[in-house]
């Protein structure tokens, strides 16, 4: 992006490139301007300026102070509102997304049942097995980009669906910004997982990437599971980001399928 990463630096005129403030690109890069405004924006969302939850000024005040037309603030927010980074609420205004929210809290869950909704089976119950911290080998912090041998927290646990076992998950977070999280704080938080990391820990996550394939259950797997051993899962692998693409978790969940199946939207 070619505006300055001030987020409150206003730009030129609608329509015009911001000023080059240090070495000129070997190859130019062309960003529309409301993708440049999409940019600031997320800048301050980073930055902790505006807070989940919270109301972020009007378009007018936007465009005010990016010095912008107001129609160019609105393309930005479209975008910002459907990535769920922003909520339009009618008659009250546009909100920071959280995971708090009742439409978004399975936003990265894949798994739906083969009759009815997630909503219609209920809230998950959620069985905590673990939570220690250690020094995780070097696959598990790579994927996080840290360096080998950085402490991690693992946590295992189980997710249920109308009384079923249906997830057997693992998760590593990168120690330091989750310091102080404990089996006795996942234990007796009762909402999803990613609130409490943007409540507590100042953490949201923004987007994940999966990568999806089928397997056997394995002896200790299919105990937490309560299904035989050897009977077919689907291993999902999800690294979660917070905002500026940075890895936040790696998340290894494996699925029963016999009621319920991955669903994806493609665009």
């Amino acid at each position: 992006m070619n505006a300055t990463s001030d987020p409150a630096s206003p730009l030129p005129a609608d329509g015009a490139p911001p000023a080059a403030t240090g070495p000129a690109p070997s190859t130019p890069a062309f960003s529309p301007l409301y993708q440049q405004i999409k940019s600031l924006i997320l800048q301050s969302l980073q930055a902790g300026e505006w807070k989940p939850g919270d109301l972020i000024p009007s378009e007018l005040e936007l465009a005010a102070r990016y010095k912008v037309s107001q129609g160019t603030v609105r393309k930005a927010i479209d975008e910002l509102a459907a990535d769920n980074l922003l909520v339009r609420r009618q008659g009250k205004g546009t909100f920071v997304a959280t995971h708090a929210e009742q439409h978004i809290q399975y936003r990265f869950l894949r798994l739906h049942p083969d009759v009815g909704t997630l909503d219609s089976e209920g809230p998950a119950q959620r069985q905590i097995i673990a939570c220690r911290r250690l020094r995780a080998p070097v696959e598990i912090t790579s994927a996080l980009g840290l360096r080998g041998g950085e402490p991690l927290i693992q946590v295992s646990r189980v997710l249920s669906f109308a009384g079923v076992p249906t997830i057997a998950e693992d998760l590593w977070l990168p120690g330091s910004p989750f310091k102080g999280l404990t089996l006795e704080t996942l234990a007796e938080h009762q909402g999803p997982m990613y609130a409490l990391f943007e409540t507590q820990f100042g953490v949201r996550m923004v987007r994940a990437e999966e990568k999806v394939k089928a397997v056997a259950a394995e002896a200790a797997t299919a105990e937490r599971l309560q299904v035989p051993e050897g009977f077919p899962l689907l291993s999902v692998e999800r690294i979660a980001y917070t905002y500026n693409d940075v890895p936040m978790e790696l998340r290894r969940g494996l699925y029963r399928t016999d009621s319920h199946h991955y669903r994806n939207a493609l665009n």
